[in-house]
């Protein structure tokens, strides 16, 4: 369903955040005690809101087990692997989930409009990643695919705050700026993607994007609505007493060395 109304506002935003934040808790608890591998791949355009997501997903879960692969551009070596190699090295094992920050699909976008790869690396992708798709169903991987959309205009608006912000600046690379002149190009490729990999074991879902709070929140919706978890009975914890002290004596602080107290120079 596409988003629309006026922008999310932040009180019930961050409300509603918090509450499917702690159902990601639970989620992710019966991922640990179940065994099951969860697998969420994020893509879209670029400043599309896809970071954002993740950040808000993982705010609260275990890095041991909700982990974020981000994988940089392949080496000399990994190029002469086949393609799904060295994202299948990422993948989770049991109690694991793993959110892909951009993914497989670099080959149908990125890769495909710049020309970093052939038209048979091209179509040898657009034919091997349904099966590959498939093939993680089929042993029980729970994938889930998100698409954030966003217009060209508002993708605009985010790069030029990203320039003026010495913060988020680094955000802001050479390849973000090339795709404003390919837009159509990036366009093409995404709906040619969408062809041939939106298959009923895993579908693409579309996030529509130009509000980022609502995007967050429908998105996490839909993932927690997308995979099967039930509440896993929480273990009472007995903080057990005290010992009395054997006589241990701590060193004297002068022998130790202590960061400076910066808090105190402020007002």
């Amino acid at each position: 369903m596409v988003s629309s109304g006026p922008r999310l506002k932040r009180k019930p935003y961050e409300k509603e955040l918090f509450r499917l934040q702690a159902e990601l808790v639970n989620l992710q608890e019966w991922v640990r005690t179940s065994g099951a591998r969860v697998v969420v791949v994020f893509e879209g355009r670029d400043a599309a809101g896809k970071g954002g997501a993740i950040k808000r997903v993982t705010e609260y879960l275990s890095p041991r087990i909700a982990r974020i692969a981000a994988l940089p551009a392949p080496t000399e070596r990994q190029r002469g692997q086949w393609y799904f190699q060295r994202y299948v090295e990422h993948l989770p094992a049991a109690g694991e989930i793993v959110l892909f920050d951009r993914s497989w699909y670099n080959r149908a976008g990125v890769e495909r409009v710049m020309g970093f790869c052939t038209q048979d690396e091209y179509h040898r992708f657009l034919h091997q990643c349904p099966i590959f798709e498939r093939m993680l169903v089929e042993d029980g991987v729970h994938l889930l695919k998100y698409w954030f959309s966003v217009s060209d205009v508002e993708q605009e608006r985010r790069f030029l705050a990203r320039r003026d912000d010495p913060m988020r600046r680094w955000k802001l690379s050479p390849m973000d700026l090339e795709s404003i002149t390919r837009w159509e190009d990036y366009s093409r490729a995404k709906d040619e993607m969408f062809v041939h990999t939106d298959i009923p074991e895993a579908r693409w879902h579309v996030v529509e994007s130009e509000d980022k709070r609502r995007a967050r929140i429908n998105m996490i919706a839909h993932l927690l609505s997308a995979v099967p978890y039930e509440d896993v009975p929480v273990e009472p914890l007995t903080f057990p007493s005290r010992p009395p002290s054997r006589g241990y004596q701590r060193p004297p602080r002068d022998e130790q060395h202590y960061v400076p107290d910066h808090a105190a120079t402020l007002g």
